[in-house]
């Protein structure tokens, strides 16, 4: 749910994403289903799957999840292309097609949960999920589990395995770009966008920036469709989200005559699966399981499918975010 540039602005969730075209299949553009409601229809269940003697890597799961062959995930579906419904309610995406290939060495289910973006951390603190995979930017005060806006510890923090890296965009209204090409246009303006999102981090600090008489107004939503349908209505000047979900709303959205992407993505860093600090055996066993994906080339069949394979990444890397 955004677009970036420069400045590194730690918190927020960027789902953020790679430069370049987004060629992605014609799915329609469909609202997530209620928050936390669990969803099992993204095609990770079947038997090959779930099956831990023909899974190469499912030794080095913890016992627990072995013994009950599910991994459960929390993620805000409602994200296209990386997570979302399609016309039937299935969940289909970047992630979720991930989360198959892991689950075929690993031995078991990816089963996805979803929830607003900004408790999901909360909901692995709880143990609610085993991860959160939801386009989540690894920060550093992520890792260290610290509020963006404050700088003050709220939690223990959370390991990452960074599989993609992405940007940030901005988009208007096709046709009605006034003028917006940079952050800095946006002064005088009113932005949408999902909150919890480095979007919502990069328009706070633009914000404060702006001179007087020209304040930049944000109204934040709990998802970025909520946003895209407030400026599709007139509600504001422009949006904001990760490039290959700003990129696949101007594609999508109306038929491609709803929006258009404006300047460039900003803000480039690793998307990563969330790992509660004291659970290492399961995010080694996710990273072994990802390079071996990428060793055997499942992991770019993905991300062509998506049209995001300038986001791909050549290897595994845990806590990379900056």
């Amino acid at each position: 749910m955004t677009a970036r540039i420069t400045r590194r602005t730690p918190a927020a969730k960027s789902r953020l994403a790679a430069a370049g075209a987004i060629a992605v299949a014609g799915a329609l553009l469909v609202t997530g289903c209620g928050d936390q409601t669990k969803d099992n229809s993204n095609g990770s269940g079947n038997s090959d799957t779930a099956s831990s003697s023909a899974a190469p890597l499912a030794g080095k799961l913890p016992q627990a999840i072995r013994d009950k062959g599910v991994v459960k995930v929390g993620s805000d579906i409602a994200y296209a292309p990386v997570e979302f419904k399609d016309a039937s309610g299935k969940t289909v995406g970047i992630d979720p097609d991930l989360a198959d290939a892991l689950g075929k060495q690993l031995g078991v289910t990816f089963e996805f949960e979803t929830g607003t973006f900004d408790t999901l951390i909360t909901g692995l603190r709880s143990k609610r999920y085993d991860v959160a995979m939801s386009a989540m930017t690894d920060t550093k005060d992520r890792q260290e589990g610290v509020d963006s806006e404050t700088g003050k510890k709220v939690g223990e923090g959370v390991d990452f395995v960074d599989y993609f890296t992405a940007g940030v965009s901005i988009y208007t209204k096709k046709g009605d770009d006034q003028g917006i090409k940079t952050w800095s246009d946006l002064c005088g303006k009113k932005i949408v966008l999902q909150r919890g999102t480095v979007s919502e981090d990069l328009a706070k600090a633009e914000a404060e920036k702006c001179p007087a008489g020209r304040k930049l107004s944000i109204e934040s939503f709990d998802n970025d469709q909520q946003a895209q349908t407030r400026l599709r209505a007139g509600g504001a000047d422009a949006g904001s989200s990760d490039f290959p979900v700003a990129a696949y709303a101007v594609k999508t959205s109306g038929g491609g005559k709803d929006f258009e992407l404006v300047g460039e993505q900003v803000e480039a860093a690793p998307y990563g699966i969330a790992v509660a600090k004291t659970n290492t055996e399961l995010r080694d066993a996710l990273k072994a399981a990802l390079d071996a994906v990428i060793e055997n080339g499942e992991y770019q069949k993905i991300m062509d499918k998506w049209g995001v394979a300038e986001g791909a990444v050549d290897e595994a890397v845990i806590n990379g975010g900056k």
